[in-house]
């Protein structure tokens, strides 16, 4: 599971994605498209892959989807999001 969810937060669009999630709200993707700059089916493919490491969960809402991480997340994958969330956020703080 580590694995998953490593390699799953190593793409960049995947990692803002979970950092716009990480407000604990729910978003739409075509919000996450355009704060991420990425067209629809991209971010339909990046969204699937963090929703099968079990990071996110969808909701489909007439024509779009929205995302919110998962309430369910088991605490050791929920410990591995929280040290990447800080360490990007420490690398942002760095580059500012």
């Amino acid at each position: 599971m580590p694995v998953a969810i490593l390699s799953a937060l190593a793409e960049p669009t995947r990692l803002g994605a979970v950092q716009i999630l990480a407000d604990g709200g729910e978003h739409c993707v075509c919000e996450l498209m355009k704060r991420l700059d990425a067209t629809q089916s991209r971010m339909s493919r990046h969204m699937q892959m963090l929703k099968q490491a079990g990071l996110v969960v969808d909701r489909r809402d007439a024509q779009w989807v929205r995302y919110r991480l998962n309430p369910a997340m088991q605490p050791s994958a929920r410990a591995i999001l929280d040290a990447v969330l800080a360490a990007a956020k420490d690398e942002e703080r760095k580059a500012a």
